[in-house]
């Protein structure tokens, strides 16, 4: 099979080519497992911290890519969930043990033995991929396969966002940075709180205008005060500053949830200059998003199809899966990228 790998820690900036294409063999599914022939794989901006050191893969050569829908080609002794021919999904959750106390609360997601696909598990930047058969999930037949990819991702992630911030019908909501996760977010929040008025801090004119037309009812840069305080504010940027410009513009007793594996600025320090009085005091709070349980993409995926909910996408060739990163690292976002892993003709930027 065709597949691109990542072999050792570049910076995108000054390595535009982080990715190597080579020919591997296909994979076995095991006795629990299925094989999946990829058809998309959507971008997320975690592949750049894989690819720049900040949550580095298992070993190296390594196949990134957790946003995964293809079909079953082949099924394990022992699995029998799915069919042959039948349209699956992989998430960011590849794995998890199932007995740990984590796993049996259903917060499977904080599992100490967590593997994420793409990170710890081969991922979907290749034509075919082996999942264990609990971690793939069936696609609703109303999306196609580059919308329903962002779904389980960007779409799941930021559902789990959305619940941890606590908000109520009415409420003001923030969305700091207005990426794949955020503009689905926004749909989702108009939706589920239709009196809640969202806001939206972004750094390009580009998508501040994208966030309008899909019913902000205001937007801004991050330095920028909203027009009134935030019950909750969801950041989805990949730096701190964000995060402290957040806590200004958080109304007493809000919550800022910060969806983001990490921040780029690595493991230094960069809270040293907060001020408690402005960003902390009176009771605001700080909850960060740790991976995504199953339950996350079983349920965003009902209620995406419910809406229905179809992501704003980009489509890229597989050849061109280091321009998508080039374009993600460099700020060229608007909605979703999405690989055509397996290329049938599909128009491509």
């Amino acid at each position: 099979m065709k597949a691109a790998v990542l072999n050792r820690v570049v910076s995108v900036r000054d390595h535009p080519q982080p990715l190597s294409f080579v020919e591997l063999p296909q994979p076995e599914p095991a006795e629990k497992q299925i094989l999946i022939r990829v058809s998309v794989c959507g971008v997320c901006h975690t592949e750049l911290d894989e690819i720049e050191g900040r949550t580095p893969p298992a070993t190296y050569p390594f196949i990134l890519g957790h946003q995964i829908v293809g079909v079953v080609e082949k099924c394990g002794l022992h699995a029998v969930k799915f069919a042959k021919g039948q349209r699956v999904g992989i998430g960011w959750i590849g794995w998890a043990c199932g007995q740990c106390a984590f796993c049996l609360s259903g917060q499977e997601n904080l599992c100490p033995d967590f593997q994420a696909t793409g990170r710890d598990l081969p991922g979907g930047y290749a034509q075919f991929v082996t999942v264990a058969e609990d971690f793939a999930f069936p696609i609703p037949p109303l999306f196609s396969d580059e919308t329903a990819a962002p779904l389980l991702c960007a779409g799941a992630i930021g559902w789990r966002s959305l619940r941890l911030s606590n908000l109520k019908n009415g409420n003001p909501l923030g969305l700091t940075g207005f990426g794949a996760s955020a503009h689905l977010v926004l749909q989702l929040a108009r939706h589920l709180y239709p009196d809640s008025n969202v806001y939206v801090f972004a750094r390009s004119g580009r998508e501040r205008d994208f966030a309008l037309s899909l019913g902000a009812c205001w937007t801004g840069t991050t330095d920028d005060r909203s027009p009134q305080k935030l019950s909750a504010i969801i950041d989805t940027t990949p730096a701190w500053q964000p995060v402290v410009k957040a806590l200004e513009n958080l109304a007493p007793g809000g919550r800022l949830v910060i969806n983001a594996i990490r921040k780029e600025e690595g493991d230094k320090d960069h809270l040293l200059g907060l001020n408690y009085a402005m960003h902390l005091w009176r009771e605001k709070e700080i909850k960060s998003v740790a991976n995504v349980a199953r339950r996350d993409i079983e349920d965003f995926l009902e209620i995406a199809a419910r809406i229905p909910l179809i992501p704003d996408v980009e489509i890229y060739s597989f050849a061109d899966a280091n321009r998508a990163l080039t374009d993600m690292k460099q700020g060229r976002i608007r909605g979703a990228k999405v690989l055509m892993i397996n290329d049938i003709g599909r128009k491509t930027v």
